[in-house]
């Protein structure tokens, strides 16, 4: 765990990231961009081959992204962006590849451009609550649990109808909502140590693949075979020698 005075951007140039917060675990595959505000404590975790780029925010640019942790869609030159400030030679003092200005320039771009991001719902709030952190524990241990509210309430000793207000009240989502979301986090980690999309879908709950394609594509925005492919071609397109991962 660790927390820093500035906020920072952390993207997977390649793999699977998870950033955990107090406030929950966003999971950051590799088209999308992770901001953990300033002083918020935190741990990062690898998934798969992860090539990971970080960019720490000045106080008066990170003002204008939210005061919370987000995950935003990565465009092509947010992409581009994120990979020139942290290529090799930004860390030669000898030789940068960017001058102090042209780095602040690049900067300014890349919060402009996730200003324009809308956020991504990749943020899976960590619950408060005894009763649900049980239920949560259960299903982080077995994603493709498919008891019914009703039945996980049982084993806790706690209603349905107290179960689903917890859910809305202190996690702003449904119960079933909230396992969709758990369910995709595995799966972008299962894709990222390179299961195929069948094996993904039953490992995560899904009764058939065409369910999970559906969930998935509708939460990621692409299908699962598609984002394993872009991730490889991503990768490959980031490559560097010696890569620094990240960047002031």
């Amino acid at each position: 765990m660790q927390s820093h005075a500035r906020g920072h951007l952390v993207y997977a140039a390649s793999g699977v990231l998870a950033v955990h917060t107090e406030r929950g675990t966003s999971i950051v595959p590799a088209n999308r961009v992770a901001w953990t505000p300033a002083e918020f404590t935190h741990y990062h975790r690898a998934h798969g081959d992860t090539d990971m780029r970080i960019v720490f925010l000045a106080p008066p640019l990170a003002r204008l992204i939210p005061d919370h942790p987000a995950v935003f869609l990565a465009s092509d030159l947010a992409r581009e962006v994120l990979l020139a400030l942290t290529g090799p030679r930004n860390y030669d003092d000898a030789a940068p590849d960017y001058s102090r200005s042209a780095r602040s320039r690049l900067i300014r771009v890349l919060v402009d451009e996730l200003r324009e991001a809308h956020e991504q719902p990749l943020q899976l709030p960590e619950p408060r609550d005894d009763r649900l952190q049980a239920i949560a524990r259960m299903l982080y241990e077995t994603p493709a649990d498919n008891a019914t509210l009703a039945e996980l309430g049982k084993t806790i000793g706690a209603s349905t109808r107290t179960l689903s207000r917890l859910f809305r009240n202190e996690l702003g989502m449904t119960f079933y909502e909230w396992r969709t979301q758990l369910r995709i986090h595995h799966a972008l980690v299962l894709l990222a140590d390179g299961h195929d999309t069948i094996h993904t879908a039953y490992a995560c709950g899904w009764a058939s693949p065409s369910s999970f394609i559906a969930a998935f594509t509708n939460i990621i925005g692409t299908t699962p075979g598609r984002y394993r492919t872009s991730r490889h071609t991503i990768a490959h397109a980031s490559q560097l020698p010696t890569v620094v991962k990240s960047s002031g």
